[in-house]
């Protein structure tokens, strides 16, 4: 039995975390942790998860949390290092928070405005060579749920050559979940019920350095985006149509078939038939990334198209996706690709 422990259980990503793991049979839910819901029971905040209702929240300490053989972290942006720091090195810790997910530590000082907690290695299986990385760690960062989506978008052209990741436009619907439970003005019913909205316009949403250490490791020498996400009255989710200027004159069906290849036998990223677009319904609760692409020729760009769910494969799912790896259990465990629609 793998012993796990989940700090920061109230909000959306450590629920997403635990209805995952509720139902494997090689799991034990040790403790459940958090700071300002500390003494409160688990139902008071995830009542979807029946088996776990009575379950006190303890505070989120050492202590509580020593003794796992697995820890997610599903705290807030940059509460994660002071955590982690004093777990053992034998424990296996995941943390679905920003902390160590940049490798520069300019760019973290620069969007996050705090000292740069180091660099750990990263939870997108589907990257080249991440894999056998994961195989080998104690820790794992999980990336972002937009630069997750926007990178395995693109990722087979800029493979393929087919873009140089220079000039990149990445439109992304969301849902609220994204922003966790904190109470914002912006995400009450009364304003996103009916409305659909921009949010971190012109280059400084947080995920931006992310997505383009995504693009050199997929061989872009020198990528730029123009990246903006929507908020829009959906709980989760995520859309992202991501273009980018070919770099030699392409039809879709030569797009279509780097993209075959580059997916073919990849257990949570599929390319759907041509003629069908993908669509956040269709991957609710799901590990999968439905993937769609096309050249526009009058723009001379591609034209890629992702939808998954933000708390799933966005976070939660890419994280026990990778504790997997990690583990030397197989990677697909207690994970499905079929979603819930309607």
């Amino acid at each position: 039995m793998i012993k796990i422990a989940v700090a920061g259980c109230t909000g959306y990503a450590g629920g997403e975390l635990l209805r995952l793991l509720a139902v494997r049979d090689d799991v034990e839910i040790g403790a459940l942790t958090a700071k300002s819901s500390a003494g409160t029971m688990l139902g008071q905040h995830h009542q979807h998860l029946t088996t776990l209702l009575e379950r006190e929240v303890l505070d989120t300490t050492a202590e509580n949390l020593a003794g796992h053989d697995v820890v997610f972290l599903a705290l807030p942006h940059g509460a994660s290092a002071e955590v982690a720091a004093t777990l053992g090195d034998d424990t296996v810790v995941v943390d679905a928070g920003a902390d160590f997910r940049l490798e520069s530590a300019a760019d973290w000082a620069h969007f996050y405005g705090t000292p740069h907690a180091g660099t750990w290695p990263y939870g997108l299986p589907e990257l080249p060579g991440q894999r056998e990385r994961l195989a080998s760690t104690r820790c794992i960062a999980v990336p972002g749920c937009f630069p997750t989506t926007i990178t395995l978008a693109l990722a087979p052209a800029l493979q393929a050559g087919l873009v140089d990741g220079h000039d990149v436009v990445a439109v992304a619907p969301t849902g609220p979940s994204g922003a966790g439970k904190a109470l914002k003005p912006h995400l009450l019913g009364a304003e996103l019920m009916g409305s659909a909205s921009a949010y971190g316009v012109g280059g400084v949403h947080r995920h931006v350095p992310e997505i383009l250490q995504n693009f050199r490791k997929l061989g872009a020498a020198a990528p730029s985006i123009s990246f903006t996400p929507v908020l829009v009255p959906m709980s989760r989710g995520i859309l992202a149509t991501v273009t980018a200027p070919l770099t030699s004159p392409l039809s879709t069906r030569d797009a279509r078939e780097a993209y075959a290849a580059a997916w073919e036998g990849e257990p949570f990223v599929r390319l759907l038939p041509e003629g069908l677009w993908p669509q956040t319904q269709s991957v609710l609760g799901s590990n999968y990334v439905h993937v769609q692409v096309a050249v526009d020729e009058q723009a001379g760009r591609l034209v890629a198209v992702a939808a998954l769910d933000n708390l799933t494969k966005g976070t939660a799912g890419g994280a026990i996706q990778s504790m997997n790896l990690a583990l030397g259990l197989p990677e697909t465990l207690g994970l499905t690709t079929m979603g819930v629609a309607p």
